[in-house]
């Protein structure tokens, strides 16, 4: 069958557009990725998830897609939170990494076609910088390269900002010419990393690196950029500036991806209410995690609970056992095609709800089939199924969660964490029944055999009491 044509939401146009690659049959896509400063939590990951479905989608049409994800190993905040652990910057910068390169293999997010690293393309930044300073975009001052926002009459197209309310994010700099001019290179300080330069030694401004690395492994001009909706500004808002005023066309869609919000507010480190993806992995499998972040609309905002999130985790699993139910009644499940339903929600901009939606009626006939006896009919349904479950990188059968399995003591922990939820789900209801005592029994017999229970906002948690 032939898919709709998919329809994306372009944030610059602000409009849903019909998708044409500039190059017949090849999509080239770029992800922002991680700032390796610290342990990856759930917010981190939801883009990786959301823009996983996208390259699974185009691979799927037979679309050979060029994915690129970078890394930025080189921050204020990475060289701050190294000083403060007395620990070399690039070491830190690795070990986070390494972090974020498990946490996506994890969860099923398939390896991007390169993971550049902003380190690795100092002189590609440098030629960057020379074109837009040749151009008039651009002055060196004082050791420091800052981009002339006034000198780029499109600027705030992407975000919406007028010039007169810009404000970077950043420090108003000595020497720029105007606040709102944002920093391209940094003058060396003591003690920081540099590189040579015509303009002294320095490092790379954030927004910098990206358009370079953008355009070295897709060239001037490519198809998607992506990422989460907190880059809209400034950081996407002033990589169209710098690329576009070099001469670059960039960027023809740009896709973003809604926060994870806990109490309403953007998950993040420095609010402290983040979720590190190790800790939620002791509550959760890898695919239930994954099913959780990917079951909401890429663009929507999706509200971090603990019983939201152990609800995903308990569908996921009667999609398995809807499988092992198959399985046993009819044989073994080999992969089907998605239905017209599932591809016509896909190609709405990305509808995952509504393909979910698909799925579980599949399911269903699937269920009817095998009740009434039809098993060749089930096992077809069931194909379908894996299917388009596939496309959303959460097929019970895949290879994937064979392979990464469950070590010993993460299997025990995870049994261990069925029964306790089980017993706080009971005193939960007493609670709202307003039977103390009932609650106190239980949290008393939880104590016992040696696990805390802490009363959260978004729920209870508990942990092995450790030795004191």
């Amino acid at each position: 069958m032939t898919p709709p044509t998919l329809r994306l939401f372009d944030t610059e146009s602000r409009t849903l557009r019909d998708f044409a690659p500039l190059v017949p049959g090849e999509v080239s896509v770029y992800l922002c990725g991680a700032t390796v400063q610290g342990e990856p939590h759930i917010g981190h990951v939801r883009s990786g998830v959301a823009f996983d479905v996208l390259r699974r989608w185009l691979t799927a049409q037979g679309y050979d897609v060029r994915f690129i994800r970078n890394v930025t190993d080189i921050d204020d905040k990475i060289l701050n939170k190294a000083a403060e652990a007395g620990r070399p910057w690039w070491e830190w910068a690795a070990t986070y990494e390494r972090s974020f390169e498990r946490a996506y293999d994890k969860l099923g997010v398939l390896p991007p076609s390169a993971s550049p690293r902003a380190t690795g393309h100092i002189t590609q930044m440098v030629e960057m910088i020379e074109r837009l300073i040749a151009r008039g975009h651009a002055y060196p001052a004082g050791g420091d390269v800052y981009f002339d926002v006034r000198s780029f009459a499109d600027y705030g197209a992407l975000s919406g900002h007028k010039l007169d309310d810009v404000h970077q994010g950043e420090g108003a700099g000595h020497y720029k010419r105007d606040p709102r001019d944002f920093t391209l290179w940094k003058a060396a300080k003591p003690g920081e990393p540099s590189w040579p330069t015509p303009w002294g030694p320095g490092r790379p401004g954030w927004h910098l690196e990206c358009s370079a690395m953008a355009s070295a492994y897709l060239g001037p001009q490519f198809d998607i950029h992506c990422g989460g909706l907190d880059l809209v500004f400034p950081h996407h808002e002033n990589e169209i500036a710098q690329s576009r005023a070099a001469g670059d066309g960039f960027a023809q869609y740009w896709l973003h991806n809604g926060w994870v919000t806990l109490g309403g507010e953007k998950m993040s480190k420095s609010l402290g209410n983040t979720l590190s993806i190790p800790a939620v992995l002791k509550r959760v499998r890898p695919q239930e995690l994954r099913y959780y972040l990917g079951s909401a609309h890429y663009r929507s905002m999706l509200e971090y609970s603990e019983n939201a999130l152990q609800e995903a985790a308990a569908a996921y699993r009667r999609i398995e056992a809807f499988f092992e139910r198959v399985q046993r009644r009819a044989g073994d499940v080999a992969e089907g095609s998605w239905t017209d339903a599932f591809a016509a929600a896909l190609a709405d901009d990305l509808g995952v709800p509504a393909a979910l939606a698909e799925i579980h009626h599949t399911i269903s006939a699937a269920n009817t089939a095998l009740e009434s006896g039809d098993g060749e009919r089930a096992r077809a349904l069931a194909g379908d199924v894996r299917a388009m479950l596939g496309i959303l990188g959460v097929d019970p059968l895949d290879e994937h969660w064979r392979e990464i399995g469950q070590t010993e003591d993460e299997s025990a922990r995870y049994a261990l964490d069925v029964l306790v939820r089980a017993e706080l789900e009971r005193r939960q209801q007493a609670r709202a029944s307003r039977d103390w005592a009932a609650a106190d029994e239980i949290r008393d017999r939880l104590a016992a055999v040696g696990i805390d229970i802490t009363d959260t906002p978004a729920g209870p948690e508990w942990s092995l009491k450790t030795d004191r």
